[in-house]
């Protein structure tokens, strides 16, 4: 589980086109340090698996669902990802609870510059917009954010000068993709409400 505070923007280094798989190769130094084969880094929100580790880098296949979902299948050598470490056991949760199982992607629509901060309008797919909420939380291209404002097909989001300058929202342009993870409790009470617990039959007599 991840919280959605970035570590670190890492830069990808090789990209191996594998048919319906891909293999990136990234550096992130501080997502690194201890890491081990099998361990878990969340790549721009998306939860990947270390398969090689050596001199601040890492390695992790990418499988065709993945590609699909999320938009890692964009990526090139010389991107800037967003790197986080799973959360351990009794950290503190400094943003809100991340699975690293991307539900979609959006696209950067409109930036806002102010003199402290950035609002950004971000596209939603019609079928994620039940689960954001004015002043809930989402995660995109792995960063925790409140929503501002949740429309029928995109939210907006404040972005302050620390994300804008240590994660690739502060680089993102309209028109480039982002990775979207809604919050996973909201769809735990969908299918809750959706599918109600059956009453217990009686016992016969």
């Amino acid at each position: 589980m991840f919280t959605g505070i970035v570590e670190e923007l890492g830069e990808v280094t090789a990209v191996e086109k594998l048919g319906d798989a891909s293999r990136f190769r990234l550096r992130g130094r501080v997502v690194t340090e201890g890491a081990r084969h099998g361990d878990s880094i969340a790549v721009n929100g998306v939860c990947l698996t270390v398969v090689d580790l050596g001199d601040g880098e890492f390695t992790a296949d990418v499988m065709a669902e993945t590609l699909n979902r999320s938009s890692l299948g964009a990526l090139d050598t010389g991107s800037r990802v967003n790197l986080e470490r799973p959360m351990a056991v009794g950290g503190r949760l400094g943003g809100h609870i991340v699975q690293g199982h991307v539900d979609g992607t959006g696209r950067i629509v409109e930036r806002r510059i102010s003199e402290n901060w950035e609002i950004v309008k971000v596209s939603l797919p019609t079928e994620l917009a039940r689960y954001v909420v004015e002043k809930g939380s989402i995660t995109v291209d792995g960063v925790s954010l409140t929503v501002v404002e949740a429309g029928p097909d995109y939210f907006t989001i404040s972005l302050i000068p620390t994300t804008l300058a240590l994660t690739t929202l502060g680089i993102k342009e309209p028109g480039d993709p982002v990775n979207l993870e809604v919050d996973v409790i909201a769809k735990y009470v969908e299918r809750l409400l959706g599918h109600p617990a059956q009453e217990p039959e009686e016992p016969a007599k």
